[in-house]
């Protein structure tokens, strides 16, 4: 139990310190952000919790495969921002990211590449 919070607090703080880094640099915030930080605690949490070599693999893998679709919605949002605001700027970059999502899917099982 007491790894369950810690793991949780750990991921929990990444969150936290990246956010409050962002408030005071937006460029030094957007590294950090940038950086597959959560990926790569995911990749230790599953080697510690002693998972099968595939599984840890597997998990880095699908991971590449599953950001190149999202990369265009920082594009998207600050174009979409000044024009529509937050809410509207956030929600149409999300929804063009899935539309996105769903093309590069059809496009990948072209190559056997099987994402969902």
């Amino acid at each position: 139990m007491l790894f369950l919070f810690l793991k949780y607090g750990l991921t929990a703080a990444v969150v936290v310190i990246v956010s409050e880094v962002a408030k005071r640099s937006d460029r030094l915030g957007a590294l950090i952000a940038s950086l597959p930080l959560v990926t790569v605690l995911v990749l230790v949490w599953l080697h510690v919790e002693d998972q099968p070599t595939t599984k840890v693999a597997n998990h880095a893998w699908y991971t590449f495969w599953y950001v190149l679709p999202t990369l265009p919605l920082f594009l998207a949002f600050p174009w979409l921002l000044n024009r529509l605001g937050f809410w509207f700027a956030l929600g149409s970059s999300v929804v063009f990211t899935a539309v996105l999502f769903g093309g590069y899917v059809l496009c990948l099982r072209r190559f056997g590449i099987e994402l969902i």
